[in-house]
């Protein structure tokens, strides 16, 4: 693949877990910016199609705050009628001064929306906790993360969605399995071998957490690179990418 490509690369985790008996598939999808792939988003339904989900993963930065959402809720749309779908907010929904009104529009169409809040998502007869927060822009980061757990069975295998992946330490605190992420867009620059990232919003130059598979003690975290191909700056040897997460 070259330097620069609108490709999208589908990068597959597996985690094995006494937690999940059978196996989950869940897409995690970060960073859209309301980019646009191929008519009424074609090109993104089929790669996700292709990977054959269980459920979908929306950690932020779905909405941009200086494009037309139009083309995200066209993605938005379509996969919730093929697969359920969880959603929490990024930075730039919130910069918007719309999050509260695109959450709604989220809900109404279908589209589970965490904010401080958990649910058991239940498939194949496996259950698993959901958790999810606000990007912490909003400043009531250890509320939410407080009451995102509140009550959770630990037995069951349980998954934070959060946007950034850089407050990893705090989310340490909490009795996650699993924290799914996106915000860094894999570091923009990447020398695959070599150089990970080379520079990440909230982390800066030669960022730890720009991409990839991340792991401390029991938890995990996943940091997704996103989708948005939009930006002054050109994604180099880091193309799009929707992540397959595979527990069992």
């Amino acid at each position: 693949m070259g330097a620069f490509s609108k490709e999208i690369t589908l990068t597959t985790y597996t985690i094995d877990s006494a937690k999940v008996s059978g196996k989950l598939r869940l897409m995690l999808m970060t960073d859209l910016h309301c980019c646009l792939y191929g008519e009424n988003q074609e090109i993104l339904m089929q790669k996700i199609a292709e990977a054959q989900p269980d459920a979908i993963l929306l950690s932020g930065d779905i909405i941009d705050d200086h494009r037309d959402p139009a083309n995200s809720f066209l993605f938005l749309e379509q996969a919730v009628k093929e697969y359920p779908c969880f959603y929490v907010t990024g930075n730039h929904e919130l910069r918007t001064g719309n999050a509260d009104l695109f959450k709604e529009q989220m809900r109404e169409i279908g589209i589970c929306v965490l904010e401080g809040e958990n649910c058991v998502y239940e498939i194949n007869g496996e259950k698993i906790n959901l958790c999810g927060i606000d990007d912490p822009t909003r400043g009531i980061e250890t509320m939410q993360l407080d009451a995102a757990f509140s009550g959770i069975d630990e037995n069951l295998y349980t998954i934070l969605l959060a946007h950034r992946p850089e407050r990893f330490e705090i989310y340490q605190n909490y009795p996650a399995d699993l924290v799914v992420c996106g915000h860094a867009h894999g570091g923009q620059w990447r020398i695959p071998g070599v150089l990970n990232g080379f520079y990440a919003p909230n982390q800066g130059f030669f960022p730890k957490y720009a991409g990839g598979l991340y792991t401390f003690g029991d938890m995990k975290e996943i940091v997704s690179r996103g989708l948005d191909t939009h930006r002054l700056v050109p994604r180099i040897f880091n193309p799009p990418e929707i992540v397959l997460i595979e527990i069992h």
